[in-house]
């Protein structure tokens, strides 16, 4: 959860109360946020002699409205009837400004969206605030400026139209934020790369053939996202017109990113909340409008939420608990069972009728939602794959092999080249922000977890016999997230031999309890078989796969459910492994 310190003065002035710490705390459990620290509790020793007070507050991660102090204060006066939600516009200059995007930057980051703050007023807290808010989106839903950045200038110093462009790096020339000396794109990475602010963002740019470019009308050079702004137009106290442009890989997130800063901010404008457009000409000649601040439709039956609140609340009620949460509620006049909500360019957070539903109960407050039991009795019992799980645990570890519980996340190359396997692009679930290289993909296969767990423990007495019975991932475009689990059985044998046949009689003993019998290839009788196979990460001659005869309803199916055989030495080597291993690993969900 992102953390974020406001000052405590202010905060509880725009709130017309003063709030004791324990108080706002339960101001802050109510509304759904939490109060981290307060440090006018703590020694003025410790806080020092000059220092305001201030609150540090936790916020909800997919709350983006909630990532400043503004955001925060706006919030929580709607929340306590003080005001009511603002209403966020779009002026109609006489002459819009426009970004032109080039082909080019389809190579490296192809969206650009931009909006204006006319006449908007800073002080230093305000200005602060504005640049904290973007450091919070930067590591937030910006992903580390991987899937956006913000860029803000000083309208006044620069004139339209502008472009967006990717460039060659010595094409690239301009004097970077708070520096003096000019910079073409080769020395800014360079110069940045020991930077420990800047230097972890350099990756996502430097071995681009092209960097991504802001330009003004006299080809002045805005900001080099997402790595850093122009000093020509850097923001100041006294800049009173701002222009705020976010380039991305993904349009939606810079959508969401762009509606977050300026619904903050514009409230700093001479007329409050109202933003002014600028337009967006894509290459293909597509114009489009930024940002967009008009509200969405969201509905939810009024029956779920009071099915879901243990409430029964009239529609009225509830759109006026909607009303706390800044949501726009009205009953549908043809329909009574039916709320439907105007979701503010604020609440990116709303996406299902469980969010409305959510909403209510926080503006009813949680500790007011009757307490009873239950409707209907319920029986409690094993899922069929839990069970047939603890069945196949038991007859392993009366094989005596002992029981492994590795991590569900491993590197890439673990996951495949240590394997002899090739990626497909089509099978691994890959994760976008992998915080270290440990961690990139869902596991598609037991195997390297327990060779992992086996060098861990090497110096163990020989044979070791260790197993796992646990789920793997896959990409699957037919389910509605798009990735399914499975259960797999995968056991492996280290010793001074092969030890082929203990793994191979292991496979047969393990069938014998889930009562299926070995049958040959061109039987039609339900069962498994074994066949020898080529597979590369197993010793040539010396792996077979598994195939199981099955019902499904009432066809007869043929599955490859796996494999066994001796690892072969590269494999061994890749996870340093000394002693012949063998393997064997299937999926248990076919025996359902």
């Amino acid at each position: 959860m992102p953390t974020v310190t406001v000052d405590k003065e202010t905060l509880l002035s725009s709130l017309e109360k003063s709030y004791t710490s324990e108080e706002f705390d339960e101001l802050c459990f109510r509304f759904g946020i939490e109060l981290e620290e307060d440090t006018s509790e703590k020694d003025p020793s410790e806080r020092g002699e000059n220092e305001r007070p201030q609150l540090k507050i936790d916020i909800p991660a997919n709350r983006y409205d909630l990532l400043c102090q503004e955001g925060i204060s706006r919030a929580l006066r709607v929340f306590e009837g003080l005001q009511d939600a603002p209403n966020y516009r779009l002026t109609q200059p006489a002459k819009k400004e426009q970004i032109t995007v080039t082909p080019e930057t389809a190579q490296i980051r192809p969206a650009i969206v931009g909006a204006i703050l006319r006449n908007i007023t800073f002080n230093q807290d305000r200005y602060n605030s504005f640049i904290d808010l973007q450091d919070k989106l930067h590591n937030n839903i910006c992903r580390k400026r991987t899937l956006a950045a913000i860029g803000t200038h000083d309208l006044d110093t620069v004139q339209g139209p502008f472009t967006y462009e990717a460039l060659p790096h010595k094409d690239i020339k301009f004097i970077p934020l708070n520096q003096t000396k000019e910079m073409d794109g080769d020395q800014l990475m360079e110069h940045y790369t020991n930077d420990k602010n800047l230097g972890k963002f350099l990756h996502i740019i430097r071995d681009s053939p092209v960097y991504p470019v802001v330009l003004d009308g006299q080809r002045r050079v805005c900001s080099l996202p997402p790595i850093i702004n122009s000093e020509h137009s850097k923001i100041r106290l006294d800049t009173k017109n701002v222009l705020i442009e976010v380039t991305a890989t993904d349009e939606h997130k810079a959508n969401i990113v762009l509606n977050t800063m300026v619904s903050m901010f514009s409230e700093y404008c001479a007329e409050p909340f109202a933003v002014e457009p600028m337009e967006i000409v894509y290459p293909d000649g597509t114009v489009k409008e930024t940002p967009r601040l008009a509200p969405w439709r969201a509905t939810a039956p009024k029956d779920y939420i009071n099915a879901c609140t243990g409430l029964d609340l009239s529609g009225d009620d509830i759109c006026k608990l909607l009303k706390r949460m800044t949501l726009d509620a009205s009953v549908n006049p043809t329909n009574d069972n039916e709320i439907q909500v105007n979701v503010p360019p604020t609440r990116w957070d709303i996406l299902h009728a469980a969010d409305i539903m959510e909403d209510v109960a926080i503006g009813y407050g949680y500790d007011n939602l009757p307490r009873k039991m239950p409707g209907v009795n319920t029986v409690g019992a094993a899922l069929p794959i839990n069970k047939l799980s603890d069945h196949a645990r038991r007859e392993l570890a009366l094989a005596g092999f002992t029981e492994v519980a590795p991590l569900i996340l491993c590197s890439h190359d673990e996951n495949f080249k240590y394997l002899n396997r090739k990626d497909d692009n089509t099978t691994a679930i890959k994760l976008a922000n992998p915080k270290t290289i440990e961690y990139q993909v869902v596991r598609t296969s037991l195997l390297p977890g327990v060779l992992k767990t086996i060098n861990s423990n090497r110096k163990l007495p020989l044979p070791i016999k260790v197993f796992e019975v646990s789920d793997v991932g896959f990409k699957d475009e037919s389910r509605e997230r798009r990735t399914r689990n499975e259960r797999h059985v995968c056991a492996a044998y280290m010793s001074k031999t092969s030890g082929f046949e203990v793994i191979h009689g292991l496979l047969d003993r393990i069938m014998e309890m889930f009562s299926t019998s070995l049958i040959s290839k061109d039987s039609r009788s339900l069962g498994y078989w074994i066949q020898e196979s080529e597979n590369a990460t197993y010793f040539p001659g010396r792996s077979a796969d598994i195939y199981l005869r099955y019902l499904d309803g009432t066809e007869r199916k043929v599955l490859n459910i796996g494999s066994f055989g001796v690892l072969h030495p590269t494999v061994l080597e890749n996870f340093e492994l000394t002693h012949p291993t063998t393997a064997l690993e299937f999926n248990l969900e076919p025996f359902l």
